[in-house]
């Protein structure tokens, strides 16, 4: 039972750390454009 007065607390620094994570990943735009970079790869003229 000692061992929740650890465990409960750690958890919820590790969600509020993974919500701040993604978050900061939504501000800076990093799942705007998710398709250019497999559309690249089909449309590719080089060759």
């Amino acid at each position: 039972m000692d061992i929740l007065y650890l465990l409960v607390p750690l958890s919820l620094v590790l969600v509020f750390a993974i919500g701040a994570l993604f978050w900061w990943a939504i501000d800076r735009r990093q799942f705007d454009d998710l398709d250019e970079a497999g559309q690249m790869i089909v449309n590719d003229t080089d060759g």
